[in-house]
């Protein structure tokens, strides 16, 4: 028996968003980093939906449907549903010229777009769930790139576990990528290591919140701000 036997995480959703610049079926690396965390995921009993962004015609915008805003198609309002319906979040991505790829701004930007709406606590929409990022790439800037997602992510009302990252960069300059023949990528220990601690603490503190029924809704909810109820802040002008 293994020593991870005893956890069942059934009735948990994770959903991750490869954000490769490379449309299927081209190899993605970061596809790679996604398959070693995800089977950790089933195998204990989360149900993993993935999405390789590049394969849909997401537009460019800060809205829900950016049809509403001139764009002819917009195929955000069919993916963002699944990802409302995950209480887990993975946004994976490859680092070009030291950043984020374009791919994953335009999916921030989009996830930003939702950022107005409100649970049915009166709380911002992604109040609940919990999110991590997986990098990867032939470059410095792994902590660059995963401290910008995941405080954007938190900004927009995710919970961000601990040790909530985990990538994988050969030697600077060109070389070979994570997925490639004698890249030592995934035979790595610290990246193994990262991508397991991640997974199970994505998984561990989804749990926790899923059986609390969220994050408490005294002080956050933003439908009793608009009434007046300001929660104990006092407005020194009153003092």
């Amino acid at each position: 028996m293994s020593e991870t036997s005893g956890w069942d995480f059934s009735g948990l959703r994770a959903t991750y968003v490869n954000c490769t610049l490379k449309k299927s079926p081209e190899t993605s690396h970061t596809q790679g980093l996604v398959d070693a965390s995800a089977a950790i995921m089933r195998e204990h009993g989360v149900r993993v939906d993935e999405i390789r962004l590049v394969d849909h015609d997401v537009a460019t915008g800060v809205y829900p449907d950016m049809r509403e805003h001139g764009w002819e198609t917009d195929a955000w309002p069919d993916l963002y549903p699944g990802i409302l319906e995950s209480q887990i979040l993975v946004v994976a991505g490859p680092i070009w010229l030291g950043d984020n790829s374009s791919v994953t701004k335009r999916l921030i930007e989009r996830i930003y777009a939702l950022s107005g709406m409100l649970n049915d606590k009166g709380q911002y929409l992604f109040y609940g769930r919990v999110a991590g990022c997986l990098i990867t790439g032939n470059e410095d800037g792994i902590k660059h790139c995963a401290q910008n997602v995941l405080y954007s992510l938190q900004h927009v009302g995710y919970t961000i576990p601990p040790n909530a990252d985990a990538g994988w960069i050969g030697e600077a300059g060109p070389g070979p990528s994570y997925l490639d023949p004698g890249s030592g990528g995934p035979e790595n220990d610290f990246t193994n290591r990262n991508t397991t601690f991640m997974t199970w603490n994505l998984m561990h503190l989804a749990r926790m919140l899923d059986a609390a029924g969220g994050v408490p809704a005294y002080g956050n909810q933003r439908s009793a701000w608009n009434s007046g109820e300001h929660f104990g802040w006092h407005n020194p002008e009153y003092r």
